[in-house]
């Protein structure tokens, strides 16, 4: 494994006079070393490699970087402390599915009718992000970039909807919200055995549009084929979407991580530690993989989850934050985020003011060495001026959550006053001064108050409602779509 440049560099020498005798000749051999030369500067010079690592209903302070104490995180921990850790991070939503769609496209999804979580839909195209939606890989392959999906998809389980027809070269994983760890589980051989939404969680892998037999625990999987992608691609610009299942449930783990938690006594905390090391581990093997091959200096990693934790449901721990997932308030929207790239982002940087899942998409597409139109205006900004000192300005003004069903919204502006509403009670808080949103300073600063919503009200006049059903309504999409499974 290539520890330092040095080495690197002793490699480079060895395949240089590799060529000069396999060619018989110095001037041949120059040639080829010139050539060699010329690609590892591209790679190193060009594009950056773009890997996003997202876990799944991950609790804010369930990270050794935020201060976690009983699940050690080391190799999550140094893509902050080897780039940037966010104390101001948010997504777009609180749940998976409209958290998801606003990060691939980097636009929010209430632009574009997403604001449900999708049901699995197999025969349905228009359950799923819309085809006139870009993606982040879409976009990418204007700069000749392989895209590669692993793990959760959840934008879309009919066949025009899939990785594939999404601008990824690859894929392997699954379409549904969630899935079974263990191999042996995965009982259906396809989406058309499915019988009920959560069926899906027990369908076999796919690999691009083949279902595959598989032997590891999921993460494992996942891990593995992040690895063997990167090695196959090292060569080219590679956008990686690494969507782990975990810790979002059900819970389960191997004895190989449980029995590094003997300490926890509480069962279920237990098991979710053994899955949160158990990304952590593949993380580890994927910052292992850069580095081996000589790509970690130009490669933009980051590590994000898609909301916060559901506490009582996989003893996540969001800690001083008020709620979870889906809540607006802070403990369902306001993640763990770190982001590395040596190549520009120094070491060590802390960034407090706030920024959105929705940046990741505007930072890939403004670095590349070739020039990227999106095919539509895209809410999040290039974060790198921001993190290197270039700009001194905030990135973002406000940023909005909106829960269509339930008509709760939320607002904050760059200075931390943040509106809640919530059946109808309204709610002012100042984060500066109380991040856990514990008190209500509405009848205190009732002008504050108006002019984030009025804000809010602007925004929401250029959102429009969902265009599918729900989780909520699975039982009348059933009705009314009573061949959802049948194969046509």
């Amino acid at each position: 494994m290539i520890k330092n440049p040095y080495i690197f560099k002793l490699k480079r020498t060895i395949i240089w006079f590799t060529l000069f005798y396999a060619s018989g000749g110095l001037i041949n051999a120059q040639n080829n070393f010139i050539e060699l030369s010329s690609l590892i500067t591209n790679r190193t010079n060009g594009s950056p490699n773009i890997i996003i690592i997202l876990a799944d209903d991950l609790g804010y302070n369930d990270v050794g970087f935020n201060g976690c104490k009983d699940i050690p995180t080391p190799n999550i921990d140094k893509i902050a402390s080897q780039g940037v850790m966010f104390t101001n991070a948010y997504v777009s939503y609180a749940v998976c599915g409209p958290s998801r769609a606003g990060l691939i496209t980097g636009r929010y999804q209430d632009r574009f009718g997403f604001g449900r979580n999708p049901l699995f839909a197999p025969n349905d195209p228009k359950m799923g992000l819309p085809l006139e939606e870009e993606t982040l890989a879409e976009a990418l392959k204007k700069a000749n970039y392989k895209s590669i999906a692993l793990g959760k998809w959840h934008l879309g389980a009919h066949e025009t909807l899939r990785p594939l027809k999404r601008g990824f070269d690859d894929f392997y994983g699954f379409l549904s919200g969630g899935h079974q760890y263990f191999p042996k589980n995965w009982t259906l051989a396809n989406e058309y055995e499915v019988k009920e939404q959560y069926d899906a969680y027990k369908t076999k892998l796919l690999r691009n549009n083949e279902r595959v037999e598989e032997n590891e625990y999921l993460t494992d999987a996942l891990s593995r084929e992040t690895v063997n992608y990167i090695e196959k691609y090292k060569d080219e610009p590679i956008f990686m979407y690494l969507a782990y299942n975990a810790p979002h449930g059900p819970l389960q783990a191997t004895e190989k991580y449980l029995n590094r938690f003997p300490y926890i006594k509480d069962e279920k905390r237990k098991t979710y530690a053994a899955m949160v090391s158990a990304l952590d581990d593949g993380v580890g093997s994927v910052l292992d993989k850069l580095e081996e091959l000589g790509l970690t200096e130009n490669t933009i990693i980051c590590f994000l989850s898609d909301n916060g934790g559901p506490e009582k449901v996989n003893a996540s721990d969001n800690g001083i934050l008020r709620g979870g997932k889906g809540d607006v308030f802070e403990g369902g929207i306001h993640v763990p985020f770190a982001m590395k790239w040596p190549r520009e982002i120094p070491a060590g940087v802390v960034y407090n003011a706030p920024i959105i899942s929705l940046d990741i998409f505007a930072t890939a597409v403004a670095n590349t060495s070739t020039p990227i139109p999106t095919k539509n205006a895209i809410d999040g900004v290039d974060l790198i001026p921001y993190i290197t000192g270039k700009s001194k300005n905030n990135p973002h003004n406000y940023f909005f959550w909106r829960k269509f069903d339930t008509n709760d919204y939320a607002a904050r502006n760059d200075v931390g006053n943040k509106i809640v509403v919530q059946k109808e009670k309204n709610m002012l808080f100042d984060l500066r001064n109380d991040i856990s949103e514990k008190n209500n300073l509405i009848d205190k600063n009732p002008e504050t108050f108006k002019q984030v919503q009025n804000a809010y009200d602007i925004w929401k006049s250029h959102m429009i409602d969902p265009i599918f059903m729900g989780l909520g309504q699975d039982s009348e999409y059933d009705q009314s779509n009573p061949d959802r499974f049948t194969k046509n």
